[in-house]
């Protein structure tokens, strides 16, 4: 089970949040059987998803995070609620790119720099907020730092990583952290911050040594006394059901209902978590008959 953790400085001048979300990507190369730079790059948009989605207010609150740079990825999508839950899809899951001079996983080759990260939090109101951002690295915790100055305001550092094993692919560690700066950061907290956060350890060698959400958020900032504020226990888990589905349908129109009641079976499949949900051709023919 996922962890993540939230503070605010004592001086009510810094956020501070930190997850570890291996069990969370895990599962979703279980689903999406997934290669080594694509359980990257959905990993890393999942894990900010979360992250993201647990300053969220409201219980049916959400927020969903796309990404596509025309690289070979496609569009990477991940839906975080703020109850924990969390799925996410990769338009083609099985990218195969050579490692960076580095050694690490080229995430921004496989996402690609040409396109947009897409930011959209449904709050119950009438309409969505949608914000976007133009890509900036396309190794998403760039992309997500840009989309917080630029579409928000706020001053932010966000670090994503996911380890995996060279030969399977299979999740060593996964997590991710973000810090933000509140309207009344002073002068000299935001120097003390920039101090701290010029040594910070990649998340992943961080998680690979033992430390928890907390130990890691005490360890990037540890100039600054904290409050815990909140903690949770995100999961993967995918909230699609039959009448989900309907819905989905219904959205085609009579005409083209009318035209797969031709066959005898369809067959759908969810994109977050690959249940397949199938309709006679009666019960397509009915869908469509329900529409004026």
């Amino acid at each position: 089970m996922g962890k993540l953790i939230r503070y605010i400085s004592k001086d009510g001048m810094i956020s501070v949040m930190a997850i570890d979300s291996g069990d969370i990507v895990a599962k979703a190369k279980e689903i999406h059987n997934t290669s080594h730079v694509c359980t990257a790059a959905l990993g890393r948009l999942l894990t900010a998803s979360a992250i993201m989605a647990s300053t969220l207010k409201g219980d049916d609150d959400s927020i969903t995070l796309k990404i596509n740079g025309g690289g070979e990825t496609g569009t990477v999508t991940a839906v975080a609620h703020s109850n924990g839950h969390v799925k996410g899809d990769i338009a083609n899951p099985s990218v195969k790119l050579p490692l960076r001079n580095d050694g690490h996983l080229n995430v921004g080759a496989a996402v690609g720099k040409n396109g947009f990260l897409t930011v959209i939090e449904d709050l119950g109101l009438e309409k969505p907020y949608v914000g976007q951002v133009p890509i900036y690295s396309g190794e998403i915790a760039d992309d997500v730092t840009y989309y917080y100055a630029q579409s928000e305001q706020i001053p932010t550092v966000c670090g994503l990583g996911v380890l995996v094993t060279p030969d399977t692919g299979d999740v060593i560690v996964s997590g991710g952290f973000m810090i933000q700066l509140l309207p009344n950061a002073t002068e000299e907290i935001i120097e003390t911050v920039e101090n701290d956060i010029k040594n910070i350890e990649p998340v992943t060698k961080m998680l690979a040594d033992g430390l928890s959400p907390e130990q890691i958020c005490k360890k990037i900032l540890p100039s600054t006394e904290f409050t815990e504020i909140g903690r949770s226990f995100p999961i993967y888990k995918c909230d699609c059901s039959r009448e989900k589905v309907e819905n989905a349908l219904i959205t085609l129109g009579k005409k083209e209902l009318l035209k797969m009641a031709f066959d005898k079976e369809t067959e759908v499949t969810c994109h977050f978590c690959g249940k397949k949900y199938h309709f006679s051709s009666d019960e397509i023919r009915k869908l469509a008959e329900n529409l004026s």
